[in-house]
């Protein structure tokens, strides 16, 4: 009778935890058969299609870069922070709280959010993205702000900056993206000044989420037949290729290119309570701020890597 509860429970987590409807086309993924090199163009154009906007129910109704579209699409995003990467100001446990005349690279600024942080930390922005879109919402939030910063449209694997241009690089969920995630890194560290620092986020391999779309995806929906299982994360991940990378495997590539480099769990509440939103909000309560941050960084979703001082020579190259 355990044994039986036990896999009926195992099968409603597994479906429950990740049967959330959201707007975006999962339709369209790379499959191990198209070489990494084919995969940039493909990139580019489903992020076109699939602008990160965190209106994942299509519920932000407002004209699309009007004022009151960013400040909608910034509440969801915000509040998912705490407390797990914010405490007081929004993401104040990831990002430095003062960035005063530093010169600072975003790469992959989406909707233009974490650029407006970095630019009201006093840093010196200059902002990319692999999609147009993007980089017109990014300029059209940055003029309703009153704030500048230099914003580009610019593949990341090929940056046009100078060796050594920038002290900090600062990357939220998107280098694991590309084509050649490893090459986005050598560029970094190319461009980053000899004390410079990267601060970059990407999927965890170990997550509990990550665990549960294979449990449901994988196992219970039989993808095994037909699919590897790096390739059922990418069917049912945002993107049009995602990977996931193992705390030790992030370390290692960064720590190809840089001298030091650590690397954090982070996570949400979908982490911590694997349960659609409706139901997490009762045992979210009961658990606590502190339990919630301790829960998340043992299973949760991002892993997030601070590197310091690029390798010499090599990581110019």
């Amino acid at each position: 009778m355990r044994k039986t509860l036990g896999a009926r429970t195992l099968i409603f987590v597994c479906q429950t935890a990740t049967d959330e409807e959201d707007n975006m086309d999962y339709s369209s993924h790379r499959s191990l058969g198209q070489a990494p090199h084919q995969v940039q163009e493909s990139n580019r154009t489903w992020w076109e299609g699939n602008p990160m906007t965190y209106d994942w129910h299509g519920k932000n109704s407002t004209e699309p870069h009007s004022r009151k579209w960013f400040d909608e699409i910034d509440r969801s995003f915000v509040a998912a922070s705490f407390p797990y990467l914010s405490s007081h100001r929004p993401f104040d446990r990831i990002m430095p709280e003062t960035l005063a005349g530093k010169r600072v690279l975003e790469i992959g600024c989406g909707m233009g959010l974490h650029t407006e942080e970095l630019v009201t930390r006093g840093a010196e922005v200059t902002a990319i993205d692999l999609t147009e879109s993007a980089v017109r919402a990014t300029k059209a939030r940055l003029a309703y702000k009153g704030l500048t910063a230099r914003v580009q449209e610019t593949d990341a694997e090929d940056l046009p900056f100078d060796d050594g241009e920038f002290d900090l690089v600062w990357s939220w969920g998107v280098i694991h993206h590309s084509a050649h995630t490893g090459r986005i890194v050598r560029q970094i560290a190319r461009v980053l000044a000899p004390d410079g620092e990267t601060r970059v986020m990407v999927y965890n391999r170990e997550s509990l989420i990550a665990r549960l779309l294979l449990c449901r995806h994988y196992l219970l929906g039989a993808e095994f037949r037909h699919r590897t299982p790096d390739e059922v994360l990418w069917a049912h991940t945002d993107g049009y290729l995602a990977r996931y990378y193992h705390p030790e495997q992030l370390e290692d590539m960064f720590l190809g290119f840089f001298t030091t480099a650590q690397v954090t769990v982070l996570g949400q509440d979908a982490d911590v309570v694997p349960l659609p939103a409706r139901l997490r909000s009762a045992p979210l309560h009961w658990l606590g701020d502190d339990r919630r941050r301790a829960a998340a960084g043992r299973r949760g979703f991002f892993l997030f890597v601070t590197a310091q001082a690029p390798l010499g020579t090599g990581a110019r190259q």
